[in-house]
């Protein structure tokens, strides 16, 4: 999961270099925290958050294989 944001967000952004994803994982569920350039945030998140659902239902289909619960934030 954590290479198919990693991918995603690298396509999107000016600066893929700046581009970090970290990733936890429990039992059940797993958290992806995307983080960009200051400048890159809008890119990502998109208007009205569309970008940012998209990112998140893509993830979330992909994490249904494997009956685990996802869950993406970007951060600053």
């Amino acid at each position: 999961m954590k290479e198919l944001v990693e991918v995603i967000a690298r396509a999107l952004v000016e600066h893929p270099d700046e581009v970090v994803v970290t990733q936890t994982e429990s039992s059940s569920s797993m958290k992806i925290e995307l983080k960009v350039a200051p400048s890159d945030m809008g890119k990502v998140i998109g208007r009205q958050g569309r970008i940012a659902k998209a990112i998140r239902s893509v993830v979330k289909a992909a994490a249904s294989r494997e009956d685990k619960r996802v869950i993406v934030d970007i951060v600053q």
